[in-house]
């Protein structure tokens, strides 16, 4: 892939590090990605040898198993991925959203537990947050963990949950009050009895993401499951709500990068009228504009991924960017699909699946109608 401006915070090492991972995707994921998207997940084993190649939690310290390699490691293995249209093996959700609640918030016992595995991909991690009646608006959740002699009750569904077929640690946000810092997290394996996989949800694109409803009947859970202290939900979820977005800024530019990437391939080589799509005007005026949206998409992406390695990424400015990148991405998507003419109504182009899987981005991780209250709230503060 040609970067649209230059890079330099990528140094010899990370350059290393893009050619392993590069050549782990072309031979392992993208060949059989059509086909994981029939069958509607991708083996385990996958998540093995990604581990061995060191794609997954790169961030995690040595002590537990880790590289504990710098973060610009996972920008790299996130925008891989998404140069290959390989949003199946939900690596991101295990690694940048679901393992961070255990390497912030853990207890060294939690951590020693759980982390390793997660790094090699022994054990996949999802995250339970969204239900039924509560999405983007997480104070409305219902599933409940009561108190008990041993520990906790915890009894409830969640919906819309990655990796739900496949994971073995769900990361959990569970009711144990009624007042608003009523909300707590909560480390449920998921082998424990009570814990019920429910379908696999038909969506309108990402097909090979085992995206899945969860049952919690009445599972018995040790008082050393209980993420952080009681209460503690809110918190620990808005601490982790910033890398999320930037999770997915990172992987909407590439996206749109790659889809960019693929339709000048195409128009160029497509005849029309006796030469080349890519000689008419309208095409020339299409791509430019596109071309723009992705130069400053990367100027952002990159200046997001600069703050956030120096501590300076607020919850307002990782809104905007995910807000602004998702929407770049649902354009591109939507403007490159149309120089494909019919062709880019089949599936068996990536453009045309590049297109459906780009929808979800504006609803995942929060809404854009909730990234522009967030926004707004940054202008006008609550009194």
């Amino acid at each position: 892939m040609t970067d649209v401006l230059a890079r330099p915070m990528f140094e010899a090492e990370h350059r290393e590090f893009r050619a392993q991972v590069r050549r782990f995707v072309a031979e392992r994921i993208a060949p059989h990605h059509l086909e994981w998207e029939r069958q509607g997940c991708v083996p385990r084993a996958i998540w093995r040898e990604a581990g061995a190649v060191g794609m997954l939690c790169c961030t995690v310290d040595e002590q537990w198993g880790g590289a504990g390699a710098d973060y610009l490691y996972t920008v790299v293995a996130l925008e891989e991925m998404a140069y290959a249209h390989a949003p199946g093996p939900g690596f991101a959700i295990h690694s940048e959203m679901a393992s961070p609640y255990v390497s912030n918030f853990g207890s060294d016992a939690q951590k020693a537990r759980w982390l390793p595995r997660l790094v090699t991909g022994e054990a996949i991690a999802a995250v339970a947050m969204t239900e039924p009646a509560a999405g983007s608006d997480l104070r409305g959740i219902r599933t409940r963990a009561v108190r008990t002699a041993s520990g906790w009750r915890l009894s409830g569904q969640k919906v819309f949950i990655s990796n739900g077929q496949l994971a073995d640690l769900f990361v959990v946000a569970a009711r144990t009050d009624d007042d608003a810092k009523g909300l707590s997290i909560f480390l449920v394996d998921a082998a424990l009895p009570g814990v019920q996989r429910g379908r696999r949800l038909e969506k309108m694109g990402q097909h090979a993401q085992d995206t899945s409803e969860i049952f919690f009947d009445g599972v018995a859970l040790a008082e050393g499951d209980l993420l952080a202290a009681e209460g503690a939900g809110m918190k620990c979820l808005a601490h982790g709500l910033a890398r999320e977005r930037l999770t997915i800024c990172i992987i909407c530019q590439a996206r749109a990068e790659a889809v960019f990437r693929d339709t000048v391939a195409y128009v160029g080589e497509r005849q029309a009228f006796g030469q080349a799509v890519a000689q008419f005007q309208n095409t020339r005026f299409q791509l430019a504009a596109v071309k723009a949206d992705l130069t400053a998409g990367r100027a952002l992406v990159d200046r997001l991924i600069g703050a956030y390695r120096d501590g300076s990424l607020d919850e307002t400015t990782a809104a905007a960017g995910k807000l602004w990148t998702t929407e770049m991405l649902g354009r591109t998507a939507d403007a490159c699909l149309q120089l494909h003419g019919g062709w880019g109504y089949m599936s068996e182009y990536n453009v045309s699946r590049a297109y459906a899987d780009a929808r979800v981005e504006r609803i995942a991780g929060g809404t854009s109608e909730i990234m522009k209250e967030i926004i707004a709230r940054g202008i006008w503060p609550r009194r």
